[in-house]
């Protein structure tokens, strides 16, 4: 494959990774729980015991963040993760509920296309690769080619983990020489499953355009309002340690403080004392040039210390700063530090009250912040409710830190390294994505014990609106589905043996003179003056046969559709006459009584070719020319 061209060496990587994939889960079809925990247990203990080298390497690869923290990350994202799903069921029945009957089945996705960023790829690998495998997936890894070296021997990591403990190496895999086409090809494979895509805007939509489902992550432009009502000292303790937190490449990490104007200058005090630098107005058009390149956040500073970040821009402050503050006075595109921007810089909003620092948290939310993360420092029970129900923010942090907070570190949120946002930024979840959010769950339900009892009242409610009490298939006495099957509908007596009197479709001569019409005829037309006419006598036994049918005429056989008018009255005749013959029970059978006009109808509504008048061909009630019957 060396001879390959880079670009098609990188898709025929891609088509290859993905067949062995395929091949891995297939291998633990037939595993059980406890075989499965044994291939994470063993995952996460090697990305533990690796926790250190990886968090060195990820730093000099991509110059990003701060080893100490990486360190923190990678122990959050294996020891961590494991811990918050070692006890979660994922194979085969997981749960059984005796009172409802339901069972809970749990099968594998397939393949997942997992996407790393930059920001944190070896935490995410090892958070990405352990959800995956508990649901007895395979992962194909698609990392950021500035972080393909440290996701690279991450995967090693875990793969040897994996053979270790028995189980194929293939489950974890990561691309060599990812490109853009190749992530592409990657999550469009017809092979793959799902998508777990961590990443920028730009990357999540692509995820979401692939055609397959995913798990995207939205920005995360997280305000932080304090309240006059906070712990001052409290507050600005959090908030530096948060921003501190590998030099704030955390999505969830605060982005603006909001700041109640009664308190906003002891606050501001308080974080310089904790060795934040408070920019001039000279200094902030400085950082506002450089860290917000076209409206978006510069890839340069991202997860840089401070002191570059100002040398960057033009300016310098001591080597142990902690945060650097900037004054804005709005939010919106003409306020250049009001995005998300991945480095220890807050932009600084004061309000009067908390309404208005109510507002512009919303302000900063809609600015590419919908859905993601909000931190609040406040002791007043109303504020606190006031902006848990108003906030479009997923994950409210209180009094606390929103970097270490919201992936589950310092809180007992689900420990994940992709936080959803929601349908507001376009996410299918506003979960942690975690094992649960890898595996189908499959439901087996029983037909519950009160069924039919419940089905009559329903039935019956239902009857009260329409007036069906049997409708047609319904199974109720007097269905008349059942009725056409052979029984006799409840409202009249049961025929004996349930059989037809149905005798066949009888022959016809042509008399002269038009017979008077039927009783079941009457019914259903009722005449205004009907000739006298002598009752039609029935057969004298069953072994009667019936009348012979005369030689046809010359000129051929009658039609029902003669449009000569003598001819066509003497067939309605002719069929009137033998219907009512024919109807008659031979000796001996059961006979049943008349039929109410209500029954009538009821059979032709529902009965279909049950027509107690026999064909519609020469029926007097039968449009000859539309087909349709006007009984």
């Amino acid at each position: 494959m060396k001879s390959l061209d880079p670009d098609l060496r990188a898709l025929q990587e891609v088509r290859d990774q993905v067949k062995r994939a395929k091949a891995a889960v297939e291998t633990l079809q037939d595993w059980d729980q406890e075989r499965v925990d044994g291939l994470c247990r063993a995952m996460a203990s090697a990305g533990l015991a690796a926790a250190h080298d990886l968090a060195r390497l990820a730093v000099d690869e991509t110059g990003i963040g701060r080893v100490h923290y990486k360190v923190l990350k990678n122990i959050l994202g294996s020891e961590g993760v494991w811990d918050s799903i070692k006890d979660e069921r994922t194979v085969g029945i997981v749960s059984r509920d005796e009172r409802t009957g339901i069972d809970e089945v749990a099968t594998p996705f397939g393949i997942v296309a997992a996407i790393i960023p930059t920001t944190n790829p070896t935490s995410t690998a090892l958070y990405k690769a352990l959800i995956g495998v508990k649901g007895r997936n395979a992962v194909v890894i698609s990392p950021h080619p500035r972080a393909r070296r440290c996701i690279g021997e991450t995967t090693e990591v875990l793969r040897r983990a994996i053979e270790r403990a028995g189980g194929p190496p293939d489950l974890v895999q990561c691309l060599s020489n990812p490109t853009i086409e190749s992530t592409g090809a990657l999550m469009q494979h017809r092979d793959v499953a799902i998508i777990l895509a961590t990443g920028g805007t730009g990357l999540v939509t692509a995820a979401y355009s692939s055609g397959k489902p995913a798990y995207g992550v939205g920005p995360g432009n997280v305000p932080c309002y304090i309240d006059r009502s906070a712990d001052i000292e409290a507050a600005a303790a959090h908030v530096t340690a948060s921003q501190s937190f590998d030099n704030g490449t955390l999505c969830c990490s605060e982005q603006a403080l909001v700041l109640d104007a009664p308190i906003a200058e002891s606050l501001l005090a308080a974080m310089v004392a904790r060795g934040a630098h408070l920019c001039s107005p000279e200094e902030t058009a400085k950082l506002e040039a450089v860290c917000n390149v076209r409206g978006g956040m510069n890839a340069d500073v991202v997860g840089v210390d401070p002191w570059r970040v100002a040398e960057l821009s033009g300016f310098r402050v001591p080597r142990h700063t902690t945060v650097l503050l900037a004054h804005q006075a709005g939010v919106g595109k003409e306020f250049p530090l009001s995005i998300e921007i991945l480095c220890p810089l807050l932009s600084v909003h004061v309000v009067d009250g908390w309404r208005e620092g109510c507002a512009t948290s919303l302000e900063l939310l809609r600015f590419d912040g919908l859905g993601h993360t909000l931190g609040i420092h406040c002791r007043d029970d109303a504020v606190l409710d006031a902006f848990f129900r108003e906030k479009p923010a997923n994950r409210i942090l209180v009094n606390g830190r929103c970097s270490e907070g919201a992936v589950g570190y310092s809180t007992h949120l689900v420990p994940a390294m992709s936080l959803g946002c929601g349908p507001q930024a376009g996410n299918i979840t506003s979960d942690n994505i975690s094992a649960k959010h890898l595996v189908n769950i499959k439901r087996v339900a029983r037909l519950r014990d009160d069924w039919f009892e419940l089905e009559k009242r329903m039935h019956a409610r239902a009857a009260r609106l329409t007036g069906d009490v049997a409708p047609r298939g319904s199974g109720l006495p007097g269905d008349p589905a059942l009725a056409a099957g052979g029984a006799r509908p409840a409202s009249g007596p049961a025929s004996a043996g349930g059989a037809s009197n149905w005798q066949g479709n009888p022959a016809f001569s042509a008399p002269a003179s038009r017979p008077a019409p039927s009783p079941r005829t009457a019914l259903l037309r009722p005449q205004p003056a009907p000739p006298a006419a002598a009752p039609v006598a029935a057969p004298a036994s069953s072994a009667a046969a019936p009348p012979a049918a005369p030689a046809p005429k010359a000129g051929g056989a009658p039609r029902f559709t003669d449009r000569a008018p003598v001819a066509r009255a003497s067939a309605r005749a002719t069929l009137q006459a033998a219907t009512l013959q024919a109807a008659a029970p031979p000796a001996g059978s059961a006979v049943g009584s008349s039929l109410s006009p209500k029954e009538i109808e009821s059979i032709l509504a529902h009965a279909g070719q049950g027509c107690p008048l026999g064909p519609c061909q020469g029926c007097p009630h039968h449009d000859e020319s539309t087909g349709a019957c006007r009984a």
